[in-house]
């Protein structure tokens, strides 16, 4: 086994907690790699340095066959580690040192017991679908695999129109702050937010979320992932914009995009008693009684 670390370290990101989750894989006497730019803010804050040979800027420059990957940091910056393995098969572990953290589901304080039951073996991984993207793409934008969604959306006041076609028969024509659409596992991200139904991750299928649609009668609708969505763009807005997760581009007037099911899939790891649905009682809440006296 070898420990590929990635992490875009931010605010709530403890040096002192890396550190100890650095020492543990050196324990384990476990092959590993960290990226230069976590490589570099750890060197910084925490006074140790870690070798050249165990850095790294590309992940391609370090991945082998049986790497895993363990992203440190929040939501985006999985979706990031996502985007860097660029569709290969390796699982990915998520520490979670952001707020939500629907994916990276491990805390801080749990980060070297997760390494333990990986170097034991004791873990299994969940296939989770990435979404192809093909279209009006700007040429700097090189992975066009959205884990959680693809979207177009306004960036000032006036609303931009969007045709949809699903299998190519017109369903809708949406005038509005813009569309997305979603994977299972993207339900519990930005259309979650626009009032966009929570899909569990085995579901074949995606979710289209208006957002602030114009009409209210327009509402959002889950589709078979065996199909092809189309989504082509009306806007005056020179400067509307689209996004594959969290990389966004600016998209012109009649740009059109079509979204299917990719064959790449990203395997997410999976630790002993740890379900989505524990996870979406966890950061929903909604283990908590409401109904609690004020007095």
């Amino acid at each position: 086994m070898k420990i590929i670390l990635f992490s875009r370290p931010s605010a709530g990101a403890s040096v002192e907690r890396f550190s100890t989750l650095i020492e543990s894989i050196k324990t384990h006497s476990i092959a590993f790699a960290v990226n230069n730019y976590a490589a570099e803010w750890y060197a910084a804050k925490g006074g140790r340095g870690i070798e050249p040979k165990n850095c790294y800027d590309t992940m391609d420059e370090v991945l082998t066959p049986d790497s895993v990957i363990i992203s440190y940091g929040g939501d985006g910056t999985l979706l990031s580690a996502v985007r860097m393995l660029g569709g290969k098969s390796n699982p990915i572990l998520g520490i979670n040192s952001g707020r939500l953290g629907f994916l990276a589901t491990v805390s801080q304080e749990d980060a070297v017991r997760a390494l333990d039951e990986l170097v034991e073996g004791a873990f299994t991984t969940e296939k989770r679908a990435l979404l192809q993207i093909e279209g009006d793409i700007e040429d700097e934008v090189s992975f066009h695999l959205a884990f959680n969604e693809f979207s177009v959306q306004r960036r000032h006041m006036g609303m931009i129109g969007t045709k949809v076609e699903i299998d190519g028969r017109v369903v809708a024509n949406y005038w509005s702050d813009g569309v997305i659409v979603a994977s299972p596992t993207g339900s519990t991200a930005y259309s979650l937010s626009a009032g966009g139904p929570i899909l569990a991750p085995e579901c074949h299928c995606m979710v289209l979320t208006p957002i602030a649609p114009h009409n209210l009668t327009m509402r959002p609708l889950v589709v078979p992932d065996s199909c092809s969505i189309r989504l082509t763009i009306d806007t005056r807005d020179p400067q509307a914009v689209a996004a594959i997760d969290n990389e966004n581009f600016t998209i012109r007037n009649n740009s059109s995009f079509t979204i299917t099911r990719a064959k790449e899939e990203v395997f997410l790891v999976k630790l002993q008693n740890i379900s989505f649905y524990d996870t979406l009682k966890n950061k929903m809440m909604w283990g908590l009684d409401g109904r609690e006296s004020k007095f």
